[in-house]
C-alpha cells in the first residue's frame, strides 16, 4: 500500500519553534506547544498593544520603521514643558537614546534609527528653524529651515527631506504651506501647498510626497495633496477631518491614523482613502508615527492626558502563523 509521504511527496516538518517568516500554505508541527501551525496573511489592518514609552507626551516626532524606530522630542502637561528626550524602539522595548540639543514640540521628523532629522518646532512662545541630526547615538547641528515654524510636517530621509506646512509664530503667525527640501546639508524653497495648515501628516519621499488632514480657518481640514518634487496637486480626501493625524507608507500605499473622535484609520492607494474597521485602542492624536502602510508605529500623543501607549500595526495580506484545530 502507497503510503501518505509518497501520495504527496513530502511530509510535515516538526520543529521547536515557529518559522519567522513562513509563506502562505506551510504547515509544520510545533512540538514545543504540540500544535499543527500554519503560514496564512492577515484579511484586515488590526493594531496591537506594545511596550509603552519611558515617558509620556504629546506633539513628539518619529523616524524608522515598527521594529527600529525613534520617538523624540514633544511636550509634557501640565505644565507645558518642552523635552529633548529621545527614545529608541526594537519592536518590544524602547530604549534611552541622545538627547536633542534643543527641547521642543510640534516639530518635524523623518529618516531611519540611525539616520533620522528632526527640525523645526516650538519651545513656547516662539517656533525654532534649527535641523538636529540623529547618528544613532547622539543629535548634531545640521542647516537651518528657512521659515521658523511648529506642528510641521515631514517625510524622506535624512539626506533628502521635506518638511511642509506648519504654523509661523508671532509676529508673522498663521497656517502655512511652505514646503523645503533638505539636501543633507542646507534647506531649499519647494512648491507650496494648495492649502496651508498646522498639526497635519505626511509621510512619503522627497520627490513623492504625501501630506493630509491638518487645522486652518475654519478648523479640521480632510484635503490630502501630492508631491512630485516640484509642485503639490490634490489628492482624494480624508474621509474624516482631522487635524494631530499622522501618517506612514507612501504616496500610493499611505496609512492615515489617530485623531478625530474615535482615532480612526485609513489607507490611501494613490487615489483615494478606504476606511479600516480596526482604529486605534487608545484614541489620541499628535504622535510619533514610523514604518509602512502594512506595518506601522504609534507612540505617545494626546487623548485625555499625555500618553505613553504604543501600538503597532499589521495590515491587511501581512504574513501571519495560525494554529490548525479540529473543527
Amino acid at each position: 500500500m502507497a503510503e501518505y509521504i509518497n501520495i504527496r511527496g513530502q511530509s510535515i516538518e516538526v520543529v521547536a519553534s515557529d518559522p519567522a517568516n513562513p509563506t502562505i500554505g506551510q504547515i509544520w508541527y510545533n512540538s514545543t506547544s504540540n500544535t499543527l501551525k500554519g503560514g496564512s496573511v492577515t484579511t484586515a489592518g488590526a493594531w496591537a498593544t506594545g511596550n509603552n514609552l519611558g515617558t509620556a507626551r504629546d506633539q513628539l516626532a518619529g523616524a524608522g520603521i515598527q521594529t527600529a524606530a525613534l520617538g523624540f522630542a514633544g511636550v509634557t502637561y501640565p505644565p507645558s514643558i518642552p523635552q529633548n528626550i529621545t527614545e529608541e524602539y526594537d519592536g518590544s522595548t524602547w530604549t534611552a537614546g541622545g538627547n536633542l540639543a534643543t527641547a521642543r514640540w510640534g516639530l518635524g521628523g523623518t529618516g531611519t534609527q540611525t539616520a533620522a532629522l528632526g527640525f523645526g518646532g516650538a519651545p513656547p512662545p516662539a517656533g525654532v528653524n534649527n535641523t538636529e541630526e540623529y547618528d544613532g547615538a547622539a543629535w548634531t547641528a545640521g542647516g537651518n529651515l528657512g521659515t521658523e515654524r511648529n506642528q510641521i510636517a515631514g517625510c524622506g530621509t535624512q539626506t533628502a527631506a521635506l518638511g511642509f506646512g506648519g504654523q509661523a509664530p508671532v509676529p508673522l503667525g498663521g497656517d502655512t504651506g511652505a514646503t523645503e527640501e533638505y539636501d543633507g546639508a542646507a534647506w531649499t524653497t519647494g512648491g507650496t501647498m494648495g492649502t496651508g495648515r498646522r498639526n497635519l501628516g505626511g509621510c512619503g519621499i522627497q520627490t513623492a510626497a504625501l501630506s493630509f488632514g491638518g487645522s486652518a480657518p475654519p478648523g479640521d481640514q480632510n484635503a490630502t495633496e501630492e508631491y512630485d518634487g516640484t509642485s503639490w496637486t490634490a489628492g482624494g480626501n480624508l474621509n474624516i477631518a482631522r487635524q494631530g493625524v499622522r501618517g506612514a507608507g507612501i504616496q500610493t500605499a499611505a496609512l492615515a491614523f489617530g485623531a478625530g473622535p474615535t482615532a480612526s484609520t485609513e489607507l490611501y492607494d494613490g487615489t483615494s482613502w478606504t476606511s479600516n474597521p480596526t482604529t486605534l485602542n487608545t484614541v489620541r492624536s499628535s504622535m510619533a508615527n514610523a514604518g509602512t502602510q502594512t506595518s506601522a508605529l504609534a507612540a505617545g500623543g494626546y487623548g485625555t492626558a499625555d500618553s505613553a501607549a504604543t501600538e503597532e500595526w499589521t495590515g491587511a495580506g501581512s504574513p501571519l502563523t495560525v494554529t490548525i484545530t479540529a473543527s
